[in-house]
């Protein structure tokens, strides 16, 4: 975990250098504050967060010198309060055999990645697993699935290219059933560019599969590329438009320069945030910390918070 909490740090620290170089002095006063708060939009975080942060250092230190260890402090507070509620681990319910995972989310996000580090993640931990290549109309997806079935050894449902993803859900649902499978994962298309198109065929693979099992599926997963910033706020209204979307997962934490992202979802829609991820290995997807991702977003004594003062730790400002 602490190499995994190295990198998270790693590629959080791009978020954090957003922020860099706010003030030009170390007094508190209006000025001082709305830059801040505007670096803080800037970063992602959104404007509720950035307000909350900025109301509560007007209220306790306005007119005041302040030291990093105070703005570190406060951001750090503020972030780990929006995200603790939302940090909730997936759990597959043991009742359902199998419980089934609907995967959605635009083309390129790392859908089909997530499906395998997920498959090896719950093998790990004693579960069996089945893969359904429902992103028929590109084959890389199908053909990128197949191998991480191969790598954990269990079996992935596929068909032709074009083929019907309902179909391939249902006959995926029905072998998982008759093998008491633990997790039946389903990958999906995700065409943006064509929403009516997407919508009915993700309502038809829930309406088919219901035709065996009535409850699945048992969760609906969006995944999110973190470099994408403000888009995945779009993104997260218009799949729970298609679909009842129940948690999220954010992946390419390790390239992003806006990690701040995952704030803003949290503060915005209440969704669970189940797992993170922050490189191409399998072990880089793991459940979601908010006081460890706070720690990595906000920085060290040499990361955020003395890069917003590193402009003034010398001077005293004019007034």
């Amino acid at each position: 975990m602490a190499g995994f909490f190295s990198r998270l740090k790693q590629g959080l620290s791009r978020s954090s250098s957003r922020l860099g170089a706010v003030f030009t002095h170390r007094k508190l006063d209006e000025t001082a504050l709305e830059e801040l708060e505007d670096e803080l939009i800037a970063a992602d975080l959104g404007p509720a967060v950035a307000e909350r942060v900025i109301e509560n250092f007007r209220s306790t230190r306005f007119g005041k010198d302040v030291t990093s260890d105070e703005i570190r402090e406060t951001l750090a507070t503020e972030i780990a309060r929006v995200l603790e509620p939302v940090a909730i681990p997936l759990e597959p319910d043991p009742k359902k055999k199998p419980h089934v995972i609907l995967v959605v989310g635009v083309n390129g996000v790392g859908k089909t990645t997530t499906i395998g580090k997920m498959t090896r993640h719950y093998m790990e931990e004693g579960k069996s697993v089945m893969l359904v290549a429902g992103d028929t109309f590109r084959a890389a997806a199908v053909e990128q699935l197949e191998v991480w079935g191969k790598r954990a050894n269990v079996p992935v449902i596929a068909g032709k290219h074009g083929a019907d993803a309902a179909g391939l859900a249902y006959d995926g649902l029905k072998r998982a059933t008759e093998a008491g499978t633990d997790l039946l994962l389903i990958d999906t298309a995700g065409r943006l560019h064509n929403k009516g198109a997407l919508m009915e065929e993700l309502a038809k693979i829930i309406r088919v599969m219901r035709k065996f099992d009535e409850t699945a599926p048992h969760s609906v997963l969006l995944v999110l590329d973190a470099t994408t910033g403000q888009n995945a706020i779009e993104q997260v209204r218009v799949f729970r438009e298609l679909v009842n979307v129940t948690g999220l997962i954010v992946t390419k934490l390790d390239g992003s320069a806006r990690g701040g992202i995952v704030v803003a979802l949290a503060e915005q829609f209440k969704l669970p945030v189940h797992m993170v991820g922050v490189g191409e290995q399998a072990e880089d997807l793991r459940p979601f910390s908010a006081q460890e991702y706070a720690k990595g977003l906000v920085g060290g004594s040499n990361d955020l918070a003395s890069r917003l003062l590193e402009t003034s730790t010398d001077e005293t400002p004019s007034t």
